[in-house]
Order: C-alpha cells, then structure tokens, then sequence
C-alpha cells in the first residue's frame, strides 16, 4: 500500500492511498467462491453454479463491497503511518477499479493542530476573598420581603418600586419587531426587567393614561433584529399599585417553612444558602479566569469542521437561537479552542476522570427529583448525558490542576457578596 500526503493550507490534508490489485482481486475471488454453495440461479442446481456464471451476475457488486470495506480499513491503516488525527470524518473520493487494476483514492479531512511541548501558564488571575457579614444578610432578608410583596391599586402617579400594568406596542422606524407587543404585562418600576429607559419613563404616569417611549437597544442585545436600534413603544397604562412588604418576623419565617426558632432560623438559613452559593460563584469565577488565560497564553489554530459542528450545537440550544451569525461562530471558535487545549492539559499532564465526581454531580442533580436513583440511572443509560457530566468533571479536574500545579500568579481580590453575584450575571451575558 503507498500513501502520500498534501499540506492543502492550514490543517487540512489530502492523503492519497493506492492499495494493490492482488488485494482487492482475491477477497473478491475467495467472496465470489464462498457464493457457489448457497447462490440460486434458475437453470442450475443448489452448488453446481460455475463461478464463471456467479462472477457475471455478482461481480460487480461483489467488488464494490470489497472496495467499500478495504477503503475503510485501509485509510486507518494510512492515517496510524502517518500519524495522522482527523478531526472529523474525512471526506472520500474513491475511484472504481476493474479487476487486475490498483485502488486508488482520496481523503480530505482537517486535522488537529500541533500544540508547542509545554502550554504557558505564566498568567495572573484573583481570587476573590468574601466576606458575608451581617449587611449581606439583611440584603438578603429585603430581597425576601420584596419576593413576597403584595400590591394596593392606588391612583396616584406611579413612582419607583411601584407595579403598573401595562399595554405596549414598539417599532422600529415604523416597523414591527419579533416581540414588539405585550398586554396587561405588569412592570415593576427599578426592576430593570425592562432595556435600560423603559421604565424610567413611567415613573410619573398614571392609571388610564397613554404615552410614547424612545428608547434604544443594547448592542449586545441577544436578537440581531434590534440590537443598537432605536424604538418606539406606544404604551396604555392599566394600573398603578404601591408595593406592601410583609413585616420581618416568626410568620414570615413559617412562610419559608421554618416554624422553629423563627425569625433567628430563617437568618441562619439564609447564611448557609448564600455560603453555599458564594463557594459555587468563586469557583466559577476562578474557572472562567483560568480558561480565559489559557485561550490567551496559548493561540491555536482549530478544524473549521470542528468549528461548524460547534455552531450547529449552539444554533440547537434556545438561549442562543437570537445570537447573530458573527458572535455564533465566535462564540463557537471558543469552545472549540478551549476544548482542544484542555484535552492537551489532561495529556500532558496524565490527568484521568474521576469516576466518582461523575458519580456525585449526576447524584447531585439526581437529588432535586421525585426517584434520584431513576435519574441517576438515566443518565448512565444516556451516553449523550454521561458525556456532558463527564466533560464538566475533567474540567474541573484541570482546573484543580492549574490552580494546584501549574505555577500560576494568584493574588487574593477583596470582593463583597453583592459585587460577586453581579460579575457572574455580567459574565452569563
């Protein structure tokens, strides 16, 4: 067998592979052999077919089932002597050969790229240090309050903090707009539910009346149609209601299932939850600053096919089905580099998937529901679901690595709780 092999241009290759006729000539020969026994052909007894008349009905399709499969075999051959990796399946053109005749054909496929001895991990990243102290929980109390909040129709002028109900309608230069209508849609007025100017406009109005806000989109807005343009929104308002807060003690508490001891059990609940939700937001953080460096000390080129494959993933998820084609395959190139320098991490450095962190955070997921034990069998029957467990867990295994092993300069970032929830909402987007 010969193999040659075309640098096409970045990572894709051209390998051409000739197979010799002797190959193909007698597994073809031995297959048609093996048909005397069992073939039927009107006008012969079972197994008394000359294989003259068997390799003129069946020849052809015989060689082209023993071409099909010796391509097969033949290019992981090809691939394993030159040391190749597709990434991908590799795009076939064979060419049909007639008996006595070498195989020849082409493979086209990108490759993965070939990343320096060492990656660098000279970089800075912070760890951020906080303190949950009494402000924060008293923070959190009001935020409970406001959660169960009850509203009085009143028919003064709406104000911050007041709820009104609303009709709107928006275009843009005239047009209408994916979105653009909503009815008895209630606004909470500095909720910032709304893009920024929308309800600062409200404040002021009052049941039954009729306005036109002027407002822009963000840039960044997730649907294309609109992002960075100007609107207009023509808005009836329904109703304004004043917010009434419940008071702060033992009843409120029971409201959270907590009868005993009350207010104090409450207050302790709340610091647990939000000691456990801070250890889940200085991970992520470390992790997002850990894999940001990496992309960045280490640049490398990715298959486009890896690329597109990526883009139709994230095309199939719905929170990004607004994103534009260019933050798409941005976003796409990303993950795509991101995935190929961890695999290198997890290489070079040895490091193995830890069965039993797969085993909890499937069980952590699993506790949330009715049977965990059925959910967790469910996603060890789901190859698909197992994967995505298993991809999250040997990223937090290099993680631990880097921040552990890998020389990196952490120095310690002073951070109150409020400021660290609202960093990991600015980076979720």
């Amino acid at each position: 067998m010969q193999v040659s092999v075309e640098d096409t241009g970045g990572l894709e290759r051209r390998v051409t592979v000739q197979v010799p006729a002797e190959r193909i000539d007698q597994e073809v020969n031995s297959r048609l052999h093996s048909m005397k026994g069992s073939v039927r052909i009107d006008g012969f007894r079972p197994g008394k077919v000359p294989l003259a008349v068997i390799e003129k009905k069946f020849g052809k399709q015989v060689r082209l089932e023993v071409q099909e499969q010796v391509i097969h075999s033949t290019l992981q051959e090809a691939l394993n002597q030159e040391n190749l990796r597709p990434a991908g399946e590799p795009s076939v053109e064979p060419r049909e050969s007639l008996p006595g005749e070498v195989l020849e054909y082409v493979a086209t496929f990108e490759i993965y790229p070939e990343l320096p001895g060492t990656l660098d991990y000279n970089y800075k990243i912070s760890r951020p240090v906080v303190e949950i102290g009494e402000s924060d929980i008293a923070t959190m109390l009001e935020k409970l309050r406001r959660q169960r909040a009850t509203w009085n129709p009143t028919d003064r002028k709406a104000r911050i903090d007041d709820q009104v109900v609303i009709d709107f309608e928006g275009t843009i230069q005239g047009e209408v707009f994916t979105g653009n209508k909503g009815e008895k849609m209630p606004v909470v007025l500095g909720s910032n539910s709304m893009i920024q100017g929308f309800e600062e406009q409200l404040v002021g109005t009052a049941p039954g009346d009729e306005t036109t806000l002027n407002v822009t989109f963000p840039a960044d807005y997730p649907s294309a149609e609109v992002a960075g343009k100007r609107a207009q929104f023509k808005v009836k308002i329904h109703t304004v209601s004043e917010m009434v807060l419940p008071q702060l003690d033992n009843e409120f508490a029971r409201a959270f299932g907590i009868a005993e001891p009350g207010l104090d059990g409450l207050k302790e609940e709340v610091r647990n939850n939000m000691h456990r939700e801070l250890k889940q937001l200085v991970y992520a953080n470390l992790k997002n600053q850990v894999f940001t460096g990496l992309l960045e000390k280490n640049p490398v080129d990715v298959p486009r096919s890896l690329v597109a494959a990526e883009i139709g993933h994230l095309q199939a998820q719905a929170a990004n089905q607004d994103m534009d084609a260019a933050t798409l395959e941005n976003t796409a190139e990303k993950r795509v580099k991101l995935g190929v320098l961890v695999s290198e991490v997890v290489r070079q450095n040895l490091i193995q998937l830890d069965p039993d962190r797969v085993r909890n955070a499937i069980e952590t997921v699993a506790a949330s529901y009715e049977n965990p034990q059925e959910v967790v069998q469910y996603y060890y029957g789901n190859q698909e679901l197992l994967a995505g467990v298993q991809q999250t867990v040997i990223e937090e295994q290099v993680v631990d690595w880097m921040l552990e092993n890998a020389g990196l300069e952490i120095n310690a970032n002073q951070i109150s709780f409020d400021d660290m929830v609202n960093a990991a909402k600015q980076s979720k987007g």
